[in-house]
């Protein structure tokens, strides 16, 4: 009887190994087809990358910075050049 137990019960290891392989090639599964989805779908969204982002956030500080020194140097040169006083008009007044 001992050795119809000890059967009984390799039968039913094997039976959960198996079950638990099954599970784990469901879940790798799962994962693969989620992540393919994910990935569908902020591309649909059509999302800008982080590095993107960074380098054009980059390029915009550095206009920034080149717009505010040809300003001040603009300011410079009027305040230089006209000795009355007299502004030229802004580009936004004109």
């Amino acid at each position: 009887m001992t050795q119809t137990n000890s059967r009984f019960f390799d039968e039913i290891a094997r039976l959960m190994n198996d079950a638990a392989g099954v599970a784990q090639g469901v879940r790798r599964e799962f994962d693969t087809l989620f992540k393919t989805q994910a990935e569908r779908w902020l591309r649909d969204m059509d999302l800008v990358k982080r590095e993107e982002f960074e380098a054009v956030k980059d390029m915009a500080r550095l206009a920034r910075e080149e717009n505010e020194a040809l300003k001040a140097r603009i300011e410079a040169l009027e305040a230089k050049g006209d000795g009355k006083g007299k502004k030229a008009p802004k580009a936004d007044q004109a």
